[in-house]
């Protein structure tokens, strides 16, 4: 299995930029906001306790894998509203995550696999 790095590394004139997994994360979970039809991240009990542990990622319903090449993969485990197409919702998430990380960071962004994992009536 490959290595996955916690920080994206750009070079630039006067140095370097990192950019953590958790900015990823925090771009993602915004872009997913504003998806219509989205009702949120499928979140697991006990990520409170997974944290405190070391655990990372642990049911936060999204995973970041950053490679070698400062490129990023992106899984996102989602609850869909009740009413929507979910091919639809799925469709729109994972263009709305690519395009906010892309334009954010300037990183590329290699896959957003989109888990459906739930239907709210909400």
């Amino acid at each position: 299995m490959a290595e996955y790095k916690e920080y994206i590394t750009q070079t630039q004139e006067n140095g370097n930029v990192l950019i953590s997994e958790d900015v990823l994360e925090v771009i993602a979970q915004h872009a997913l906001s504003e998806v219509e039809g989205a009702a949120g991240l499928s979140v697991k009990p006990g990520g409170e306790v997974a944290d405190l542990i070391g655990v990372k990622n642990w049911g936060k319903g999204l995973k970041i894998y950053i490679s070698e090449d400062n490129t990023v993969a992106i899984d996102a485990d989602i609850v869909i509203r009740y009413g929507y197409s979910v091919v639809d919702v799925a469709d729109s998430v994972q263009t709305a995550i690519s395009t906010a990380v892309e334009s954010m960071t300037g990183v590329k962004v290699t896959a957003v696999n989109v888990n459906v994992r739930g239907i709210s009536r909400k």
